[in-house]
């Protein structure tokens, strides 16, 4: 029998489509069954008192409108005063950012370098001070400017601290999530990301991710890892840096802090392609390091990091399959694997949780009823990430640092009470 050229291009298209239909299953069944375990929450220690020492750090850009806010929130958190200390490195400011902060009592540093801009070489920088002062400090936490916290923020990381945890993360809330379409759906991706990822990898014990605002590191750590995170994703950096020195990131999920939400569509589409354009950077250096040492150490924590660095390739390959499937005359060519093999009644059953599942995560949180109707709109918001990530991969190589500029002046009462208004109206 004559093998042909043709018959081994056909064999080889379908054993490509079958690989990729294995790699969707998994991956989709993976994520469905880790949200499943965000529903539960698992007892935490609560019992105790304040003990460590924090060096808050504020990196700020051209922050003039709501820096001031973020510094009098911190000053009146429910912790000893005497057990931290507000810093602020106002990063190439042509504004007022740096008398302001200073006005407001934090001490400030200002840094001035065209070439080495962004987010991740400001705060090494910041850090750099920091050791240098030789202050007796037992964790850094990070804020951005924009930010609100929870009265009980630094309590709770004390808590994680005094646990022994050494990088932890906490909950990102939303500033603004009825001031547009945009906020509002932004602000639902991040309730769920809390609840049904980062909830739910606690849960289990493995490590979680850095959110960019809301991290604690501990100051040991910091000194023993310097930072080194210069990539546009600084946080995911970060983490799997960590990561790769055997050094998990943990979870607070009563440490809130809130961020402010771009207000219009094509101000988020800039922000996460930044957000997509760091991930492939990221994952183009530790992938393939995490997932050898998941192998080698027979650990999930690092399998789980590396399929959370893949996300981007995923959306991708999910994507070229999904064009093949729209071609008829494609289907002779290879198995689909989701017809012929996988019970329907299955895929109707992970299709009502990924629809349900949202709905139950906002009800656990207690996200007011209004943010609800934000649901409408979200599938809007969540396949525009194709494009995004597809665009992000295209400009991987750019290293440029798009700032998001910030206008939500509000203080944390104000904040507290436009969320009364809105829970008590619906």
């Amino acid at each position: 029998m004559l093998i042909t050229i043709t018959d081994i291009f056909e064999h080889m298209f379908n054993l490509t489509l079958i690989s990729i239909q294995i790699l969707i299953i998994f991956i989709t069944l993976y994520y469905s069954s880790l949200a499943i375990i965000g529903l539960h929450r698992k007892p935490e220690n609560k019992g105790f008192a304040p003990s460590n020492k924090f060096a808050i750090v504020i990196a700020a850009h051209n922050e003039e409108p709501v820096i001031e806010p973020l510094i009098d929130n911190i000053k009146r958190l429910d912790y000893p005063r005497n057990l931290f200390d507000i810093y602020v490195v106002a990063d190439n400011c042509t504004d007022r950012t740096a008398h302001l902060a200073t006005k407001a009592g934090a001490h400030v540093y200002k840094r001035f370098n065209q070439d080495k801009r962004g987010k991740g070489y400001a705060l090494e920088w910041m850090f750099k001070k920091l050791f240098s002062l030789n202050h007796n400090y037992d964790a850094v936490v990070i804020f951005d400017a924009d930010n609100l916290v929870k009265t009980n923020f630094l309590m709770e990381m004390n808590n994680k601290l005094c646990e022994g945890e050494k990088i932890i993360q906490g909950y990102i809330d939303s500033k603004n999530p009825y001031d547009t379409w945009v906020t509002n759906t932004f602000s639902i991706a991040f309730w769920l990301m809390n609840r049904l990822i980062q909830l739910s990898r606690y849960n289990l014990g493995i490590s979680n991710t850095l959110a960019g605002t809301g991290m604690c590191i501990s100051y040991e750590v910091l000194k023993k890892l310097g930072w080194g995170a210069h990539s546009l994703t600084e946080d995911l950096e970060f983490t799997m840096k960590g990561l790769a020195y055997g050094i998990k990131t943990s979870w607070a999920h009563d440490a809130v802090v809130y961020d402010e939400k771009p207000l219009t569509f094509m101000q988020s589409c800039r922000q996460r392609k930044r957000w997509a354009q760091g991930q492939i950077d990221v994952a183009s250096r530790y992938l393939i390091i995490l997932l050898r040492k998941g192998l080698k150490e027979k650990k999930w924590m690092y399998v789980d990091a590396a399929l959370h660095l893949f996300q981007p390739f995923f959306i991708m390959i999910a994507t070229f399959f999904l064009l093949i499937q729209t071609m008829p005359f494609m289907q002779p060519y290879y198995v689909n694997l989701f017809i012929d093999f996988i019970p329907g009644l299955l895929w109707q059953v992970i299709s009502g949780t990924i629809t349900v599942f949202p709905i139950i995560a906002l009800y656990l949180d207690k996200v007011p009823w209004k943010a609800y109707w934000g649901l409408i709109l979200y599938p809007i918001f969540m396949y525009s990430w194709i494009i995004i990530i597809f665009a992000g991969f295209m400009h991987r190589n750019r290293k440029e640092w798009d700032h998001t500029v910030h206008t939500r002046s509000i203080s944390y009462n104000e904040m507290l009470a436009e969320e009364k208004v809105s829970t008590n109206s619906t």
